[in-house]
């Protein structure tokens, strides 16, 4: 991954995101370089699980780099051959159901369409509770969708919380690794 350019796109699923911070660590030691990248929500919002400038903080140390919280900054990532492979960790089912529709109204959905114009991989790492109720569809228009790849997944605490899914997070940099050969790593539900 030595000087890999990776767009790393994060949106609000607030639980996780101690998963996809330690795995942008990860990539970081790998020696990708990494293109911090959120969602208004994830940008902005204190939650129980941590405070948005802390969080903002964290990243822009691991990233020594900015964060692109704009549409606006989000916009060049393709023009200007920003990136070699888009990550969304997490992508919540509201992001997922703007990329399966072409809806580009966040910094996070720009950066994937401007990405997607170099016809580059898009890697999802899924955080959703209604994957299985009314985000399905857009899963599976994804998952049918060219250059769109998935980190494994699985459900999330399926007695208490049935149609929850949630990335296997561990398993990113491979999934990484064979998005950028064009393959899904399987078994894509884990």
């Amino acid at each position: 991954m030595k000087e890999l350019r990776v767009g790393f796109a994060m949106c609000g699923s607030f639980c996780t995101f101690e998963k996809a911070l330690l795995q942008m660590e990860e990539l970081k030691k790998r020696g990708a370089d990494i293109l911090p990248i959120m969602s208004y929500n994830a940008y902005s919002t204190d939650t129980r699980f941590g405070n948005a400038k802390e969080l903002r903080d964290r990243i822009e140390e691991i990233c020594r780099k900015r964060i692109i919280s704009t549409v606006k900054d989000a916009e060049p990532i393709g023009p200007k051959k920003m990136t070699d492979i888009m990550v969304v960790a997490p992508c919540t089912g509201n992001t997922a159901a703007k990329l399966a529709n072409a809806v580009t109204d966040t910094p996070v959905t720009m950066a994937v369409k401007s990405h997607l114009r170099q016809s580059k991989p898009v890697l999802i790492c899924i955080a959703t509770n209604d994957a299985l109720g009314a985000s399905a569809q857009n899963i599976g228009k994804l998952l049918n969708t060219r250059h769109y790849y998935f980190v494994p997944f699985r459900q999330d605490e399926p007695f208490k919380k049935p149609n929850s899914l949630v990335a296997d997070f561990t398993k990113l940099p491979e999934a990484l690794e064979y998005a950028l050969e064009e393959k899904q790593l399987q078994p894509v539900i884990c």
